[in-house]
């Protein structure tokens, strides 16, 4: 035995001796499957409704009631032909666009109004900042319903019932309280260095909040817009006290007038329309979840 081997014989297992696999690898095996399949089952239970839905669209009307099988038994895409010829003379891409423009208005007064509201709490000194600040934590504890009546009988009298106005403005106004205070922690864990260092260099408030501000809440303010993305399109309650054109009607509510009709429900045409609806959301939601993932990832991140 040379003295390479004698070095080593200790590193090196016998030839034809069978090595031992110490018991606190084979518990991780067993655990590491145990929690593979649990996972599985929890994704299964959780993912059957929206599965049920997609292939429930391609059943015919009738044997979705009282057929609670998952497989279409006699498949037809009538449903969706249905859907793209529209209702009531209205075609069905007139539904989508008006969700679409009151998904992306929301999404831009969010940004804008509470973004700049978050700046002023989080860095702009002035007198009973922190009351304020409390009571628009307060309105988080405000039911919407309180406000509905009011808020009607304002635009009404300004002759804006019938439109997308009252949908969109209070965007615009920074009246999302649950948006700027997740701006504010944004911008509260953000280094003060960066603000001094740019009033130094001659920065005002408009300069700094634009040029240093918005680009590191990049998180905060995908986060924000994915929640008023998704607000906005499933909205129903809104639309239904402000809108009565049925021209003007958004998704949720084009999705009433398949079960409305001759007193008779086309769930077929009602399941289709619904599937459609969730494609933007899930297109939306991973096209920017990344950044959402960033935003959560870096909450703990200082300095």
């Amino acid at each position: 035995m040379t003295a390479l081997d004698t070095e080593l014989a200790p590193v090196l297992p016998l030839t034809g001796q069978k090595q031992r696999v110490p018991k606190w690898k084979k518990r991780s095996t067993w655990v590491t499957v145990i929690w593979a399949v649990a996972l599985t089952v929890i994704v299964a239970v959780v993912l059957y409704p929206l599965l049920w839905m997609v292939l429930a669209s391609f059943k015919p009307s009738a044997d979705i009631n009282g057929n609670v099988s998952l497989l279409p038994e006699n498949p037809t895409i009538q449903n969706y032909v249905k859907v793209l010829q529209g209702i009531g003379g209205i075609p069905v891409y007139t539904f989508f666009l008006n969700s679409l423009i009151l998904a992306v208005g929301s999404v831009i007064g969010v940004v804008i109004s509470s973004s700049m509201a978050a700046y002023a709490f989080a860095r702009v000194r002035f007198a009973g900042s922190k009351i304020f600040f409390g009571l628009m934590i307060a309105t988080l504890l405000l039911p919407f319903h309180v406000l509905i009546i009011p808020q009607y009988i304002i635009f009404q009298r300004l002759g804006l019932v019938d439109t997308f106005v009252p949908l969109l403005v209070v965007k615009f106004l920074a009246t999302e309280a649950f948006f700027v205070f997740l701006m504010v922690q944004f911008i509260r864990n953000l280094p003060m260095e960066l603000d001094e260092a740019a009033r130094i260099d001659g920065a005002g408030h408009p300069r700094v909040f634009f040029s240093i501000t918005l680009p590191l809440i990049k998180p905060a303010l995908v986060t924000s817009s994915i929640f008023a993305f998704i607000w906005s399109w499933n909205d129903f309650l809104g639309p239904l006290l402000y809108l009565n054109s049925t021209d003007k009607y958004p998704l949720p509510l084009a999705l009433r007038l398949y079960n409305d009709q001759t007193s008779v429900s086309d769930y077929g045409a009602t399941i289709a329309i619904s599937v459609l609806a969730l494609i933007p959301i899930a297109l939306f939601f991973f096209i920017f979840q990344r950044f959402l993932v960033e935003g959560v990832a870096t909450q703990g991140l200082k300095g």
